[in-house]
């Protein structure tokens, strides 16, 4: 008897499966909301703005609010592309295996390790926002110190900072269900609040945008590129927030036809974020009551919540905040141990058997939830007597994200022009658009991980002494995970490459052949 799958059922998302060599481990249980939130809760606004809008406005002042629309076009054409990738490949880890299926086994390794390796910095970095938030709550949070000494927030943000890696582990080892129920219930707190938060701020304009968003500060003034520099630097707070919305994709093992909704997730988490948080960003310059004063540049918008409504409404605004940072954080590390999953049931990390096993009560790798969860630790505990190291191994995180990305649309895009490419038929295609976006979502991913990496003194070496290796810090800290992961690779790892036993797809045509470069 032949049994007939259609587009949507458990069986025919477990067939797609199964044509990339896999069999399904993974539990489908995810509905349209679930990856939404799972996207929109890795970008998170709130913890993003409420993060970064200091960085903006102290380097290129009230302008730099142009930069929001700017990267959200970039990061639109690197979305759309995809989009179509998630429709083709709706498969864990998405970033390495889209690399892998476009350009061959050693591109899709190299861009799985600059996305893991970046994920788990990346989930430290994220803790670490509990501390630019909570003790503006309440003295209380302050645990270390008082907060005036010299390592006294540092070492309070470590603390802080590890109880929530150990909560988002806890969450992460007991399944999926329980993670996507909390992310969820997170994500619609947050998003409420930011529609209150975009309400309160419009009722207490005090300027017009032509006002608000024409003012530079005089930023860039003799200096070679003038404004254009100091906007380019100011960017970053854009750029920092508008990534990983491909989380929507990479639990497409766990959703329900995937192949349909991981597209319009992707595309929704993108477009929400930027219209919520251009909101935020647009009404709250309109609405602080000073535009020149220092705090602006300092406390961000913390300090625009509490000046303009109050303390009272602006602390339960911040609590929203530590929400979005709760659940972004969880949504990192899902995402994060989806990677490892995906890499090691490929073979491709030391203990990759330990790495795939899929737990038979949860469902879900456990191993790599609390593997990744220590990482992130103990990279927290670099903060505590360097912290400008730490800012500089953030940053350079975000660009290897960049970097996984380009590595994922590079490869497109020369399959594009070798007239490989085909979208899946009857789902999300671009069309005739397909070229001229992804030619836009590889120049835009190349200038703009040139642009995080440019050795900026005031990014990678903000106080003094000054040295060279934190200047040029992204080059060189970049180079020796690239070039270092990529030997060990070559020479130890590729000899062992290939879907293992226990998790290739059970059909008696045996797994498809490894794509070719």
């Amino acid at each position: 008897m032949v049994r007939v799958t259609t587009s949507g059922s458990p069986e025919h998302d477990d067939a797609s499966l199964a044509e990339l060599g896999y069999k399904p481990e993974l539990k489908r249980t995810l509905g349209n909301f679930h990856t939404f939130a799972a996207g929109i809760s890795y970008i998170s606004i709130l913890t993003g703005t409420f993060q970064l809008f200091y960085f903006g406005v102290s380097h290129g002042g009230p302008a730099y609010w142009w930069s929001w629309p700017m990267v959200f076009l970039g990061q639109l054409m690197v979305a759309l592309c995809f989009c179509e990738l998630a429709a083709r490949y709706p498969v864990a880890g998405s970033i390495y295996n889209w690399a892998k299926q476009l350009g061959g086994p050693h591109v899709g390794w190299l861009g799985g390790w600059m996305m893991l390796t970046a994920s788990m910095v990346s989930l430290a970095a994220v803790a670490l926002a509990y501390q630019v938030t909570l003790p503006q709550i309440s003295s209380w949070f302050q645990f270390i110190g008082d907060g005036t000494g010299k390592t006294d927030a540092a070492a309070n943000a470590v603390l802080l900072g590890t109880v929530l890696v150990t909560f988002t582990t806890l969450i992460n080892a007991f399944g999926v269900k329980l993670m996507a129920r909390i992310n969820s219930a997170g994500v619609a707190i947050e998003l409420i609040a930011a529609i209150v938060l975009i309400v309160l701020l419009a009722a207490h304009l005090t300027r017009s945008p032509a006002a608000a968003l024409t003012e530079t500060f005089g930023l860039g003034a003799g200096t070679d590129l003038g404004y254009l520099g100091a906007f380019l630097t100011a960017s970053l707070a854009s750029a920092y927030v508008m990534y990983g919305f491909d989380t929507a994709s990479s639990l497409g093992e766990e959703s329900k036809d995937p192949g349909r909704n991981a597209p319009r997730a992707i595309l929704r988490a993108l477009v929400a974020s930027f219209l919520i948080g251009g909101l935020i960003l647009l009404f709250a310059l309109l609405a602080v009551p000073d535009l020149h004063a220092k705090e602006l540049s300092v406390d961000g918008l913390q300090y625009v919540v509490l000046s303009t409504l109050g303390s009272t409404v602006g602390q339960i605004v911040l609590w929203c905040v530590v929400i979005a940072i709760t659940v972004c954080e969880l949504a990192v590390h899902t995402a994060s141990i989806r990677l490892a999953y995906a890499m090691a049931r490929d073979n491709n990390l030391p203990a990759a058997s330990l790495l795939a096993k899929v737990s038979p009560r949860f469902q879900t790798p456990v191993l790599p939830a609390v593997i990744i969860g220590l990482v992130a630790v103990a990279i927290l505990l670099i903060n505590v007597n360097q912290p400008q190291i730490f800012s500089v191994i953030t940053s350079i995180a975000i660009i290897m994200i960049y970097l996984a990305y380009l590595l994922v649309t590079l490869p497109m895009l020369v399959q594009r022009l070798r007239g490989r490419w085909r979208p899946v038929e009857g789902k999300f295609s671009l069309g005739k658009f397909g070229l001229p976006v992804n030619i836009l979502a590889v120049l835009w991913g190349a200038a703009m991980s040139l642009n995080l990496a440019w050795p900026r003194a005031t990014v990678y070496n903000a106080t003094g002494p000054q040295h060279w290796y934190l200047r040029w810090g992204a080059f060189v800290f970049i180079g020796v995970v690239a070039v270092g992961g990529f030997a060990y690779y070559w020479f130890v790892q590729r000899k062992r490459t290939g879907v293992l036993a226990t998790h290739a797809a059970e059909s008696p045509d045996g797994p498809p052949p490894p794509p070719t470069s």
